[in-house]
């Protein structure tokens, strides 16, 4: 009886502790203490914020809506020497600590039938530990159909690279669209976006080059020129003004057309 006893109690202690750890436990924060700075990020070419919090992290900015549970926008740049091939072991999926509402908690897409898809990905911060475990803070992802991520969103993240390795440093903002009437999922109720879009721009000033992507979230073999759009249609979509520190004349250049030169697919 006595031993009947003890087991009984260490399977409860076991059972507790397994749901404490499972509900409450929190790794350490990944970004470094100057990660509030983003010095990695030209500010001048950040978007506007449609809900004022915005968070810098180390390698990258984002904005977050919490009504939405996710970032409307994630801003950072791409260079050669941050495309390698080192070999990074998977962190958690954690709250991002700099949102000051929390972020997501991931349970929310634990038998969502959603990936936990990457907005940076994390493919393009394998450069260093910090900048890849970065990647999985909860307010770098959205909820996404496997097959779009395993797909068109990932020949887009792939193509992206390409550019790079071919042009240089690239600047990248990208997200979903948040809008009202979303599906939702998990306790906090965290938007599953119909529609995504992905900025890039290489060059500044009189010289840049700005090329936009709108695509709707699920999987496409069309090729990815069919879903380029001018940015101002993106900001028709999403309420954000992504180049508003840049002057009116360079945004109507810049922003009023799609312009596919120069950027080989």
């Amino acid at each position: 009886m006595r031993n009947k006893t003890l087991y009984a109690v260490l399977m409860f202690v076991c059972i507790v502790g397994f749901w404490l750890f499972n509900n409450f436990y929190t790794p350490a924060t990944y970004s470094g203490p100057d990660g509030s700075n983003s010095k990695r990020v030209e500010a001048n070419f950040l978007p506007s914020s449609t809900t004022g919090e915005i968070v810098g992290h180390s390698y990258y900015v984002l904005s977050y809506s919490e009504p939405h549970e996710q970032a409307e926008w994630v801003a950072y740049t791409l260079k050669r020497e941050h495309l390698t091939y080192d070999d990074r072991k998977r962190p958690y999926f954690i709250e991002d600590p700099k949102v000051s509402t929390k972020s997501a908690d991931w349970r929310n897409y634990r038998g969502s039938g959603y990936d936990r898809g990457h907005l940076l990905p994390a493919g393009d911060r394998r450069f260093s530990e910090q900048a890849y475990n970065e990647t999985f803070y909860t307010s770098n992802i959205s909820p996404q159909d496997k097959y779009f991520n395993a797909g068109i969103w990932n020949r887009l993240e792939q193509q992206v690279r390409y550019w790079c390795k071919r042009n240089g440093e690239l600047f990248v903002v990208t997200g979903g669209v948040l809008e009202d009437g979303l599906p939702e999922i998990g306790d906090e109720d965290v938007d599953v976006p119909r529609a995504y879009y992905k900025i890039v721009m290489k060059g500044s000033g009189d010289n840049a080059k700005v090329i936009a992507f709108l695509i709707p979230a699920k999987e496409s073999q069309q090729p990815l020129e069919d879903f380029l759009v001018p940015v101002d249609e993106v900001e028709e979509r999403t309420g954000i003004d992504f180049f508003e520190k840049q002057s009116k004349a360079w945004q109507s250049k810049i922003e009023s057309k799609v312009n596919a030169g120069g950027w080989k697919f």
